[in-house]
């Protein structure tokens, strides 16, 4: 997408008419025009020259967002500067100039029209009943404020001689069309004088038809407003300016043996930094010396230190709090977290949510149906016998009463205030679009590994046989595992390095595929693995039988270990369910969202985590593709939502309505996913779902107070209720207020609490309806079997019946062969009743079925009627 920075835009009108402009110039697929941030993004193949004569051409600026946009490289820091200056608050000062000296002239020329006419305050004795006098000191005062804020007109007849009248168009209308009927009562009152015409009459015209106050009011207090809605806006962009901040500018690089001080962007891949307490940390990298304490709230939004050693990770403008270290780069410029996060927030606030589009169409059309309003209004007082004065007072009013940028900046604000605020707590929403739409998903599906679950085994039980120790076991089961890379043999390394056990001396090392290791120590033979194989070798006594069943169930895997023919015990591993994994779970179902566990481990495995997580359903045994087939099924009943490591879950993560990455903070660059997770926290998933909806609500609150002011005033400044009548003045406060009410109802999203669940609740009845089926649904279920249970709306099931099973290892090889045949999602296989119950979403091929048994050196004897 290539970024333009757009001037002269005044309302939501404006950005209509470039967004329709720049969408007819050749070669441009999208473009996404912001008045909040005055910058335009495009996609697509079209010359930046003809985009730029495109705005041009309907009456607006054009440029690059920067000159380097034309390069295909770019320094992080000059794309940073950009960035910065984009967001710098150019207008606001300009405002504030203007508004001085308007405010200056005004209190002079309502000191004359009030405190004179009005209550008699005192002026010089030349002007003392001098009406002429008085006039023409009017005309002046009203000239000089009209000529400060003389972009008001300019902007507002340009779009009118293009044929595409914004707001600035309504208030040069009022205000020229206030002082050109003051003009022509000015002359009449000379008229009088030249002929002698009673002082009543002229009197009369003076205090009466006068308009020159409200010529000038019009366009201060517009100025008024625009001011306020500058500086609100200004802080909706806040979060993402502090962010820019944050950005280190030098480095300490060790180059020829010598420590150096460069710019950011001299930092190479590979080169070792150092950097001390209290500094920034300035590229990524991994810490070669020193140990320390790293502040992450940057990224993460968590305000806990991390502490950091030798081989971990650090990130770009986070802080080292406490110790010295070295640490070797390994991403720089924009391929560092910091500055991916920096454009995806940029990216997201460039973009526009759905809902934006209803306000996009009635501000296309508001101005010009306005000014037709306007001339109604004028035509209906003249034709009920009312004086011109009158009509056009009315006629005015409404044309200054009108709004429409409150309609243009009800959702952008909003959006923008939402981003900064899940930048904030570590959670990034690619598009406007996602950030509006995962308030709304109705079903969430889960990976386990990573994701529910840690991703990282670790041993849960020691269970040694009789006349052993825990310890003893350990050392045992630690000799023979530190050969292996598997992971289950690294949780019990690990856990055996955190006692401080030493390990054995070993030889003769073998790992037995699809059984387990042995190996000899000093003068005897050890063996670990399954129960199967470590049974056949050695017999396992019932009450540690039963126990490892038990911790089976539980989703455990034990590993048997034997020594020279007798069993040594059990040591149970399991890749365990974070803390907050089942409180996301709960807050995610009091949301009305139903929950969905998918994953590729066996069914027991995935009862046992599923059970400890809570979730509503379970769907086991599937692979990366089925996966995304199981999401195309849950789509059919709602807005799904996939939650994964956005590498493995790539295909579901497409799919879905709505796909987050968890446990993404040192590649937020997926391009799967939709929204990214910086933290490996699963609350983080409610608390996006809790965003978006308090952003979505927010949007819905703008809306409604844009549409509102806009139904209720101009009826009221055209004289339709009885009673109720507005001058100009007072209609050019209103529309003051309007869009600065807007922004300052967006900033209250700052004081939204992410994280607090006190106040969830379904999102609507349909949402609580789903849920609850969904409960009804696994209860009924309960007693079913397994693949019943994991399949039951969504896949079908059928018996193939297999020749020459004979022990559990058979089981695991019969599954895997029939995994691998397409459409197939899962599969248990009894060697005791010679079945495998195969689920698939697509019916398998027979002969696929026979040829995968087949190869696996297994008897296929047909499928069972």
């Amino acid at each position: 997408m290539t970024q333009y920075t757009v001037t002269g835009m005044s309302c939501a009108s404006c950005q209509a008419h470039v967004e329709k402009a720049v969408s007819k110039v050749p070669g441009v697929k999208a473009v996404s025009v912001s008045l909040l941030t005055n910058s335009m993004g495009v996609e697509g193949t079209a010359d930046s020259a003809a985009v730029i004569a495109a705005v041009e051409k309907a009456g607006y600026g054009a440029s690059l967002r920067e000159e380097s946009a034309k390069s295909s490289e770019r320094s992080a820091s000059a794309r940073l500067r950009a960035e910065e200056e984009a967001l710098k608050d150019h207008t606001t000062p300009k405002l504030v100039r203007r508004l001085e000296y308007s405010v200056f002239f005004l209190a002079v020329l309502m000191y004359i029209t009030m405190g004179h006419n009005m209550w008699g305050w005192p002026l010089p004795a030349f002007l003392s009943h001098n009406h002429l006098g008085l006039a023409l000191t009017q005309m002046l005062l009203a000239a000089a404020v009209m000529i400060i804020n003389k972009d008001f007109f300019t902007s507002g007849f340009k779009s009118l001689f293009h044929g595409a009248p914004n707001m600035d168009a309504l208030v040069a209308l009022g205000s020229s069309v206030s002082f050109g009927w003051s003009i022509y009562i000015f002359y009449r009152m000379t008229v009088l004088v030249t002929h002698g015409t009673a002082n009543m009459d002229l009197m009369s015209l003076y205090h009466n038809q006068l308009y020159f106050e409200s010529a000038a009011m019009i366009p201060a207090l517009i100025t008024v407003g625009k001011t306020l809605e500058s500086l609100s806006k200004g802080r909706t962009t806040d979060a993402l300016k502090n962010l820019m901040k944050m950005a280190p500018k030098t480095a300490s690089v060790e180059r020829n043996g010598q420590m150096v001080t460069v710019g950011i962007d001299e930092v190479k891949s590979g080169d070792i930094f150092v950097v001390k307490p209290g500094e920034a940390i300035p590229v990524d990298g991994v810490i070669v010396e020193g140990s320390t304490a790293v502040d992450e709230s940057a990224l993460t939004g968590e305000s806990i230190p991390v502490d950091k050693t030798s081989g971990d990770a650090v990130s770009a403008a986070t802080i080292n709090q406490s110790g010295f270290i070295r640490a070797r780069a390994t991403r720089v410029g924009e391929d560092t977290t910091f500055s991916q996060i920096v454009q995806m927030v940029s990216d997201a606030a460039a973009t526009k949510a759905p809902i934006a589009k209803i306000a996009d169409k009635v501000s296309g059309i508001f101005v010009p149906a306005v000014i037709v309003i306007a001339a109604v209004v004028l035509a209906g007082w003249l034709l009920t016998g009312h004086p011109l004065a009158v009509s056009l007072e009315h006629a005015i009013t409404v044309l200054v009463i009108s709004c429409p940028c409150a309609l243009g900046l009800a959702t952008p604000v909003a959006i923008m205030v939402g981003n900064g605020m899940g930048a904030k707590n570590g959670i990034l929403f690619k598009t406007s679009e996602a950030l509006e739409n995962t308030g709304r998903i109705q079903i969430v599906a889960l990976d386990k590994t990573g994701t529910i679950t840690a991703g990282k085994p670790e041993v849960t039980d020691v269970l040694p046989a009789a006349g052993r120790t825990e310890d003893d076991l350990l050392s045992l089961a630690y000799a023979l595992e530190m050969q292996s890379e598997h992971p289950l043999a690294r949780a019990v390394v690990a856990e055996a390095e955190k006692r401080h056990l030493q390990p054995k001396k070993v030889h003769d090392f073998k790992a037995l595929s699809g059984n387990g290791l042995t190996a000899s120590i000093g003068n005897t033979i050890v063996h670990g693995g399954s129960g199967s194989y470590i049974g056949s070798i050695a017999a396992i006594p019932g009450d540690l039988q039963k126990k490892a069943d038990a911790l089976a169930e539980q989703g455990r895997t034990p590993l048997f270990f034997e020594q020279d023919g007798r069993l040594a015990g059990i040591i149970a591993v399991a890749d365990v369910i974070k803390p907050d994994s089942a409180q996301a779970i709960r807050e995610l179902q009091k949301m009305g969202i139903e929950t969905v566990m998918l994953t590729g481990d066996n069914e027991r495995t995935a009862r046992a985590i599923g059970r400890q997580a809570g979730v509503n359903r379970i769907i086991a045994g599937v692979l990366p593709d089925g996966k995304e087939a199981v999401i195309r099924e849950l789509q059919k009943r709602g807005k799904v939502a996939m939650v994964g490591d956005g590498i493995n879950d790539a295909p579901a993560l497409t799919r879905a309505d709505i796909g987050i990455a968890i446990g993404a903070g040192t590649d937020v660059a997926i391009d799967s996913a939709d929204v990214v997770l910086m933290n490996s926290k699963l609350t983080d998933v409610s608390g996006a779902v809790r965003l978006s909806r308090a952003t979505i609500r927010n949007i819905h609150e703008n809306l409604f107070w844009a549409f509102a002011y806009n139904a209720l005033l101009i009826p009221m400044a055209a004289g339709l209720y009885p009673g109720i009548h507005l001058n100009p003045m007072w209609g050019a406060a209103a529309m003051a207020l309007s869009s600065f009410t807007v922004c300052m109802n967006a900033l209250r999203l700052n004081l939204a609490k992410v994280h607090d669940a006190a106040h969830d609740r379904p999102m609507n009845k349909k949402a609580l309806e789903t849920k609850t089926m969904a409960d009804a649904s696994d209860a009924s279920m309960a007693e079913a079997s397994p693949d019943d249970r994991q399949t039951a709306g969504r896949t079908e099931t059928e018996t193939v019946l297999v020749g020459g099973m004979m022990c559990e290892n058979c089981e695991r090889h019969v599954m895997n062969a029939l995994k691998s045949v397409d459409g197939i999602v899962s599969v248990k296989a009894d060697h005791k009743t010679g079945k495998a119950i195969v689920t698939y979403t697509s019916k398998p091929d027979e002969t696929a079925m026979k040829q995968a048994i087949e190869d696996a050196d297994y008897e296929y004897e047909g499928v069972q009627a």
